[in-house]
């Protein structure tokens, strides 16, 4: 995983794919709450990605980083991602300290003094050297991250590379895992970690001989991009919660124009942010795969509870570590609070009844299977031949409201009576839209 974060890659690449280009440098920079040239010098980071990502791209230099974006409709899915652990902040030094220490250990375990003579004597010229401390920093960082394993014995302890299960498996055996990741990672979330894995593999196979008769029996392309983006924070946070520690984060409201701002490390250039810096104790983390977004929530150092949209969070640290009873007890809060949400609503409770229509005589009934699916707690209480009555309490009525427009004219609303006025509204305005003209 990527050793800093990309909050204005993550912030760039979602407003890119949600406007589609459409905005010139300064508006795209204005947003961003950067300068221009730190706007260019993004966009120059990121083409030299894609160009080592994709090696049959458009001869065309002056191609808009967009339409770039657009080349491989059904793998634009995977830069996306991808940019944000391929482009990661390393200098050059550490990549190339790196990529020895990994080629290093293919093939047989060395210690942390092995591996510092064969830096010291491959490292380009330009480059600085390493000591002791930084490449027993760097194996303790491979480590972490399940790339190389320590073998056990006595000091001094050896080091390889942790990739047993595709070494042992065979060809056949790695298309069956390919297609098997390929799939969860496409289909589940959360998918980073699948899209690393399935990344790898796919390189692993092209380097054995069969390479030829390996295929990808499966496109996937998904609406939101959101969703893929946001888990470059995801585990950040998943991991404060385990660990019970605060985070402390600058935050933008998607309700903003801007969506980051650059930290200001020279006084004569410093300028006002509109996020708010904001200070929590993560407790969960919601996904609303209706719209593609999570959703953070936690209690405030006030002791308030907070709900956060994870596209909104940049310049992430993480704090100090709470007490277990303390931890417990807010996480307890939280659970009676979100009891009957929906998604993540803490209004008070309402009871909504809704009747749906089956389709008609032959049809299978995709609507009752829909709601049996959906419907969370809520259950039906009663049957007729031609529609059932779904009901379910919830605190309050905003994010029941699209999933019940989802069915169109197949369901209708009996109560609360304000619901009822609501969705009828909404219909007519809709309505409007479609009269002639």
């Amino acid at each position: 995983m990527a050793r800093e974060s990309f909050d204005k890659e993550i912030q760039f690449l979602r407003m890119l794919a949600l406007t589609s280009g459409a905005y010139n440098r300064q508006q795209y920079a204005e947003r961003l709450g950067i300068s221009v040239h730190t706007f260019d010098k993004t966009i120059k980071r990121l083409k030299e990605v894609v160009s080592a990502v994709h090696q049959q791209l458009p001869e065309d230099k002056g191609k808009e980083f967009a339409q770039t974006m657009r080349y491989s409709y059904m793998d634009s899915s995977d830069p996306m991602l991808l940019f944000l652990f391929r482009a990661k902040s390393l200098k050059e030094s550490e990549s190339q300290r790196l990529s020895l220490l990994l080629a290093a250990m293919q093939d047989k375990a060395l210690t942390a003094m092995e591996l510092l003579d064969l830096c010291c004597g491959s490292m380009p010229a330009d480059l600085s050297l390493p000591d002791e401390k930084t490449i027993r920093g760097d194996l303790k960082y491979l480590e972490q991250v399940g790339v190389i394993k320590k073998e056990t014995g006595a000091r001094p302890f050896r080091y390889q590379i942790h990739n047993e299960m595709v070494r042992e498996l065979s060809h056949e055996e790695l298309l069956d895992l390919y297609d098997f990741v390929d799939m969860m990672a496409s289909t589940q979330v959360p998918s980073v970690q699948g899209y690393l894995l399935r990344d790898g593999l796919k390189k692993h196979m092209a380097r054995q001989p069969e390479a030829d008769s390996a295929a990808a029996p499966f496109l996937y392309k998904y609406n939101y991009y959101s969703r893929i983006l946001d888990e470059a924070h995801l585990f950040t946070l998943l991991g404060s919660i385990r660990q019970r520690r605060m985070v402390s984060f600058l935050y933008f409201s998607p309700k903003k124009d801007t969506s980051y701002a650059s930290k200001n490390t020279n006084p004569l250039f410093e300028r006002d942010t509109e996020g708010m810096q904001e200070t929590m104790l993560p407790i969960k983390v919601i996904y609303d795969h209706q719209y593609g977004r999570w959703y953070l929530l936690g209690h405030h150092p006030g002791g308030a509870i907070r709900k956060y949209r994870i596209e909104g969070l940049t310049q992430i640290t993480l704090g100090n570590e709470v007490a277990a009873e303390l931890f417990e007890a807010r996480k307890l809060e939280l659970e009676q609070r979100i009891q009957h949400s929906w998604l993540i609503d803490t209004g008070k409770p309402v009871k909504v009844r809704v009747r749906f229509f089956h389709p008609g005589l032959g049809i299978p009934d995709f609507v009752r299977e829909r709601v049996l699916l959906q419907g969370q707690w809520g259950e039906i209480v009663e049957e007729e031949e031609n529609s059932f009555v779904y009901e379910i309490e919830v605190n309050g009525t905003i994010e029941i409201k699209p999933w019940i427009r989802s069915f169109g004219s197949s369901c209708a609303v009996l109560a609360p009576e304000k619901l009822r006025q609501e969705m009828i509204a909404e219909w007519k305005e809709i309505r409007a839209y479609y009269e002639s003209i």
